[in-house]
């Protein structure tokens, strides 16, 4: 029987040769410019390896902009707009805070996020952690830093992570076999919630946009255009050269800084909207509109009747004024909204001298006292200072039913 020739992997075994990769150490980019020299930070080691990790504290009395990041209210409203209850139960400690940057925006397998902030508050500090890929080969090393930072929290908050941060970081921890650290946690995601809130007001509801001209604050020079994010660090990979990514870096912390404020700032508009933290009549009527969605009709109607009084344009007041007559009727207890009506009547509320020409001419059938109140309508009109958009909406209305009343009267 002739023997088998050794193949060429038996004679490189046979001399100490080891074949495949598993037994090399993650691929480092050689370079003089590596990222520790760049952007304050340790390696951390987990069950995976080690992973790079850059990590700032804020103090309770840090504002970014004109908010605190540190929210002094309760969260019941939010609890209710998120509906889900834990939101108001967990303890602010086991809150985190989650962004990530990627390879691309697509989200599939071949999307990974190389660089993941997460922040959660500790002993009276907001920490921000940033974990960082070096190379594709560390990520489940990045995962698993993650994973630990996470543990202590229940409940998350990001922008826009429901349909993006939050899939794709579950996409990576299963393709590695890694537990996902916040499954089962309550999650609020403050994108739908800012659209609720400026849309009607604000061109765009982006994150950086929101950070502008909601808290007022403006980035430094360091900042990246995100678009740039994903090049910025193929091109690491490429050079080794880690000098750029420290706008990366700043970009990503700022982002989960923000939405630490942005919470703050919206969970005081929902329970202090008198308190300053609404300032413009369309954040008014759409805070109005998000309070009656909750079913919270009394408050609702004051947020109305205070943003009509802050001055809109044409269109938003037309809309404005008719959403809150449709809502005095939605409330049900006609006794007690013609007691509302006829207190915001006393106050010079043209809508309230119409809603109680309505019901008098339409619910309780009296001719003579719809007509009363028609008349005190356009003789309000003629006392208020308002522009002229507003006299032409409130004329029509007031003369199409004086006209109609006058006829029933006989007059």
């Amino acid at each position: 029987m002739t023997a088998l020739k050794p193949s060429l992997a038996d004679k490189l075994k046979s001399l100490g040769v080891k074949v495949g990769t598993t037994h090399l150490s993650p691929p480092q980019p050689a370079s003089r410019f590596p990222i520790h020299d760049s952007v304050p930070g340790e390696y951390r080691s987990t069950r995976r390896g080690d992973v790079f990790v850059a990590q700032e504290r804020f103090t309770k009395k840090y504002k970014h902009g004109q908010s605190l990041i540190f929210p002094a209210s309760d969260f019941s409203l939010l609890a209710q707009w998120a509906k889900d209850a834990r939101v108001s139960e967990i303890a602010l400690n086991q809150f985190a805070f989650l962004d990530t940057e990627t390879s691309g925006i697509s989200g599939g397998t071949g999307t990974y996020a190389f660089l993941i902030g997460a922040a959660r508050f500790v002993d009276g500090e907001f920490v921000v952690a940033q974990f960082f890929m070096r190379d594709p080969a560390e990520e489940a090393a990045a995962l698993e830093g993650l994973a630990d930072f996470l543990a202590p929290c229940k409940a998350l908050v990001t922008f826009n992570g429901k349909s993006f941060d939050a899939p794709l970081l579950v996409t990576r921890f299963s393709l590695h076999n890694i537990p996902v650290p916040f499954k089962g946690y309550a999650h609020v995601d403050l994108l739908p919630l800012a659209r609720r809130l400026w849309r009607d007001r604000l061109p765009s509801r982006a994150l950086k946009y929101l950070e502008e001209h909601v808290l007022g604050l403006v980035r430094t020079t360091d900042e990246v255009p995100g678009y740039e994010i994903p090049w910025l660090y193929f091109d690491y990979l490429r050079t080794g050269d880690a000098r750029p990514l420290k706008g990366v870096f700043y970009h990503n912390a700022m982002d989960v800084v923000a939405m630490a404020a942005l919470l703050t700032h919206v969970i005081e508009m929902m329970n202090n909207p008198y308190g300053g933290h609404v300032e413009h009549g369309l954040d008014f009527i759409a805070l109005g509109k998000l309070f009656e969605d909750l079913g919270h009709w009394d408050d609702a109607a004051r947020l109305l009747e205070r943003g009509i009084e802050s001055g809109l344009d044409e269109a938003d007041f037309g809309v404005a004024a008719k959403r809150l007559s449709a809502l005095q009727k939605k409330r049900g207890d006609l006794d007690q909204a013609i007691k509302l009506w006829k207190r915001a009547a006393a106050g010079g509320h043209i809508y309230a001298f119409v809603e109680l020409a309505k019901y008098y001419e339409h619910k309780a059938r009296e001719s003579q006292e719809a007509l009363k109140w028609a008349r005190k309508a356009q003789a309000q009109i003629a006392k208020n200072e308002m522009p002229a958009y507003m006299l032409k909406f409130w004329n029509a209305e007031i003369e199409r039913r004086l006209q109609r009343l006058e006829r029933k009267s006989g007059l």
